[in-house]
């Protein structure tokens, strides 16, 4: 699993993070926000699942954040 961003940080002298990186998109960052709430305040899927999939999802796509 790779831990260092694909992506430089929008964000003048600071360290490429997750959020930084969002910063790029503005916009975008705003839709993942909402997007992620929605997940995870939905009781929908118990709380273990959700981070099951979470989990999966990083490991498939490489993401270390």
């Amino acid at each position: 699993m790779s831990t260092k961003p694909r992506v430089s940080s929008a964000i003048p002298e600071q360290t490429p993070n997750f959020g930084s990186a969002l910063a790029h998109q503005p916009g975008l960052a705003e839709a993942f926000g909402k997007l992620y709430a929605t997940f995870w305040g939905s009781n929908e899927l118990d709380h273990r699942t959700k981070e099951i999939t979470r989990m999966r999802n990083a490991r498939v796509t490489d993401c270390g954040f």
